[in-house]
């Protein structure tokens, strides 16, 4: 045996060891390796003897969608996973569950061709509890799971990508008869606050599950643990749970004095060891990372964090990357947080769905403030059932009561698996679900009401906000709802939401298109009108739309609005920012040049944990013979030469300028995993140019044998189509937009908010008024109508753009003298425009324009 091969061994049997040493009876077992799968719906697939020997290998966290590279179409169907796995008779003599932490977004669970759990709901983790299934011997868990748009679940719109799959971290729990439920463990410090961080004794809410036919006495005790391994406090309690019951303990420790206090700067993290005894036998163990923290919003003064105030500079982050779309390691998710820190940014916004626990346990180790999002919104489109651009709140009334209680469900959820991390500051509602038919926004606003309340009780140190309320304006406004508001775009500058009366942050504010490198600039954006990203003493926040690209069902050039390409190549904007932030110059950017060699690194190259929670970023660059950066992008092509591993298409993936799978700027980038241990090598190479290699080491699992252990699929990628043709509609309803003045009560926004009773108007001295619609997506145009509030001879100018900077004229009426109160204006261009000016030059006898309504028909362009 090579000596290689021998270290490995070595390291794969000392993993059990090392668990065996913490004197845990609870027995936690990765489930991602050795799972078969195969896209569609199947007739008995769930059966313990069904033929599966030509579905594919696979490893979790996985997507329907793999290999995916940000198109705006995603298959929407069926698909099903099977794994094998083995029990002893010891194993049936304990409580045996499955955890998801991941499934998008109906799953169907099975063991031996037993139905043992379902779950709704595609962003909350589940335990599914198989004891009664399970036998000696092999067993089969087989998992339908289906991504279809259903009009009772939520979110039932939005705008990035809804890809179906197992995609996020599943184990095998081997437990007690009685034993700690699944996420019941809740820590608090209520008095940290009142001491200014002197002292504080530390709350447990532990629910103990007894599934023993009688009942016991049992022992409690929990400990609090410093980051050093030293017991600080704790505290026993005895207990009887009866038989089949599930008993909440509450317990408070003696006071733990000067404890070291979490935030952005150090994010010092202590342990709750929670311990069940039967008599002197230790029974079931958890550990529960918490931190000693205390924030408190304020409607005039912003955020405070232990007492300080704190304006926090985020952004928001889609959980989605280049070729393995939702499918993220652990690994790569703590990529993403830190590379959001490393620019200086302080809080993440989880848009807009509750982010895994690898991802919230992230920002918990880096000091990174979350905003938390529950799974409630809806975005712009054709409002009819169907698909994601549906109405945030159901049609039809016999949809609505199952739908609330999903919505609420996955609220509790979030709440109840993430409610211990420190970095979480408050929990939110939503997102724009103002994108909503007109006939149901009173539902959105009862609905609301109901998620607060819920907050409330299930979470009494956090507030409950409501994000992207913006809209609608007057009296059906919703960001007073909750006890914080989070404005999107234009709402960070619409004069009804300054100085709102409650704490409020900017949500989003940017949205600014571009590939990579992009532009050496912030992107403000909506912030830049009266230099609003200065902040403001009664504003909390802002959170710049958004960190990294992403898929979007409207197309990619929606989902390049990040200061990071979807391949994780940081743009130029991150360089503005990390500089601005954290005063650290930008590198010599690539020039022009003679392509001559290629360099290849690797985020890492050593102990690779090959279990589906960790990977490796590779990054390929392009050089001159004198080793410098240059810009040419080539053609190249990352293969595995010798070894386990795989990329998003297999073996190897190839990159080519303006192709799906880019090279761009002289860089590519791809992550890569294994589920094998074993010493891989790649090579890059590009024709006529030097190759470069890199060796990578992974290790946890079975040594990989060349001819022996399961191959890597091959799988090229194909871009995705829905349907062909293009996709009608109508845009901009709800839609940000912008003046050069408005009167009071006739915001901007009146202007596209599907009412002709209200309308924008600008002041009376506003002498070249101008009224501006982003659209937010690029569809090709055929006509826009525009409506007024009364007759007049108006005079104005129709434009649009692309990027908000070059106008093309589309009408001229600046010497109209006709009377009319609504034009429809056809548009005689195949191009693609985002933005929709209209005009009114000062002239004499100036009649002052009062916009109702600007309804802009087209296509979204294949």
């Amino acid at each position: 045996m090579k000596r290689q091969d021998l270290l490995l061994l070595i390291s794969l049997f000392l993993l059990p060891l090392s668990l065996l040493a913490e004197n845990n009876p609870r027995s936690e077992i990765n489930f991602n390796r050795e799972w078969k799968y195969m896209r569609g719906d199947y007739s008995k697939a769930e059966s313990k003897n069904y033929d599966d020997s030509k579905w594919e290998n696979i490893g979790l966290p996985h997507s329907f969608s793999i290999p995916y590279f940000m198109s705006r179409d995603f298959y929407t169907g069926y698909g099903w996973y099977r794994k094998q796995f083995s029990l002893s008779g010891q194993d049936l003599s304990k409580v045996l569950s499955l955890e998801f932490d991941g499934v998008f977004q109906e799953a169907e669970i099975f063991i031996n061709g037993e139905k043992v759990g379902t779950h709704r709901g595609g962003y909350t983790g589940f335990s599914v509890d198989i004891t009664k299934s399970a036998k000696k011997g092999e067993n089969i868990v087989a998992v339908r799971v289906n991504n279809l748009w259903q009009a009772t679940l939520a979110p039932r719109g939005g705008e990035h990508v809804f890809s179906g799959g197992i995609y996020r971290n599943v184990r095998l729990i081997k437990k007690d008869n009685t034993h700690i439920s699944w996420a019941g463990i809740t820590v608090t410090t209520p008095e940290l606050e009142s001491s200014n961080g002197e002292a504080t004794t530390v709350h447990i809410k532990s629910e103990i599950c007894n599934k023993d036919k009688s009942d016991t006495n049992f022992r409690l005790i929990s400990k609090v643990i410093d980051k050093s391994g030293k017991v600080i406090s704790k505290v026993e309690s005895n207990i009887e749970v009866p038989s089949m019951t599930t008993l909440v303990i509450y317990q408070a420790t003696p006071s733990v004095k000067s404890p070291l206090l979490w935030s952005p700067d150090s994010p010092v993290l202590y342990s709750m060891v929670s311990e069940l005894y039967k008599g002197g036998k230790l029974i079931d163990k958890e550990v529960t990372k918490f931190g000693f923290r205390w924030i408190k919003w304020s409607a005039d003064k912003g955020f405070f964090l232990n007492g300080k105030h704190l304006f926090f500079h985020g952004a928001n982050v889609h959980q989605d990357q280049a070729g393995w779309g939702d499918a993220v390691t652990e690994e790569a998710s703590r990529r993403d947080v830190r590379m959001i820190k490393e620019a200086g940014f302080n809080m993440i916004r989880g848009s807009h769905y509750p982010h895994s626990p690898a991802f919230v346990e992230a920002c918990d180790e880096e000091g990174v403030l979350f905003w938390s999002e529950a799974p409630f919104w809806g975005t712009a489109g054709d409002k009819s059932d169907g698909y994601w651009t549906s109405s945030a709140y159901p049609n039809r009334k016999e949809d609505c009561e199952e739908f609330e209680k999903s919505a609420l469900d996955q609220l509790g959820e979030m709440i109840k698996i993430h409610r211990n991390s420190p970095s979480i500051i408050v929990w939110s509602m939503c997102n724009e679900p103002f994108f909503t038919s007109p006939n149901t926004m009173d539902g959105v606003k009862s609905l609301l009401k109901k998620m607060v309340n819920r907050t409330h009780e299930l979470d009494s140190t956090r507030l409950a906000a409501i994000g992207g309320s913006q809209r609608p304006l007057g009296k059906d406004r919703i960001d007073l709802i909750g006890d914080v508001a989070g404005y999107n775009g234009d709402g960070s500058t619409i004069v009804d939401f300054q100085n709102p009366g409650i704490p409020n942050v900017v949500t989003e504010y940017g949205s600014t298109t571009s590939d990579r490198p992009g532009e050496y600039n912030p992107g403000w954006g909506d912030l830049n009108k009266d230099e609003g990203w200065k902040g403001r003493d009664w504003r909390s926040g802002q959170a710049i739309w958004c960190g990294f690209d992403h898929g979007s069902i409207f197309g990619p050039d929606m989902g390049k609005m990040g200061m990071v390409d979807y391949f994780r190549i940081p743009k130029r904007s991150w360089y503005w920012y990390r500089n601005e932030y954290r005063h650290i110059a930008p590198p010599q950017w690539p020039v022009d040049g003679v392509p001559y060699r290629l360099a290849l690194h690797a985020s890492k190259v050593k102990n690779i944990a090959a279990d589906g929670t960790d990977d490796v970023q590779l990054t390929v660059v392009v050089l001159d013979s004198s080793g410098r950066e240059i810009t040419d992008s080539p053609d190249v092509t990352l293969k595995v030469i010798s070894g386990p591993g795989e990329f998003p298409t297999g073996s190897s993936i190839s990159f080519r300028k303006d192709d799906d799978i880019r090279i761009q700027d002289g860089k590519a980038a791809i992550s890569f995993r294994s589920y094998y241990s074993g010493i891989t090598v790649v090579e890059a190479t590009s024709k006529g140019l030097q190759s470069a290699k890199v060796s990578l080491s992974f290790i946890g699992a079975p040594l990989y044998k060349k001819g022996i252990s399961q191959q890597v699929t091959n799988r090229p990628y194909r871009r995705y189509v829905r349907n062909k043709g293009e996709e009608a509609g109508h845009f901009g309803l709800n839609n940000p937009t912008f003046s050069t003045t408005s009167e009071s009560g006739r915001s901007s926004g009146y202007a596209c908010d599907g009412k002709v009773e209200t309308f924008w108007q600008p002041v009376t001295s506003d002498n070249n008024a101008s009224w501006t619609l982003d659209m937010e997506r690029w569809p090709v145009i055929d006509e826009i109508v525009i409506k007024f509030a009364q007759s007049g001879a108006y005079k104005y100018i129709l434009e649009v753009s692309e990027d908000n900077k070059g106008w093309t004229k589309v009408k001229d009426l600046s010497d109209n003298k006709s009377l009319f109160d609504n034009q429809v204006v056809k548009v005689d261009s195949k191009e693609k425009y985002r933005f929709v000016r209209i005009s009114f030059p000062y002239y004499d006898g100036y009649v002052i324009p009062k916009l109702s309504e600007v309804d802009v028909k087209g296509s979204l362009d294949k």
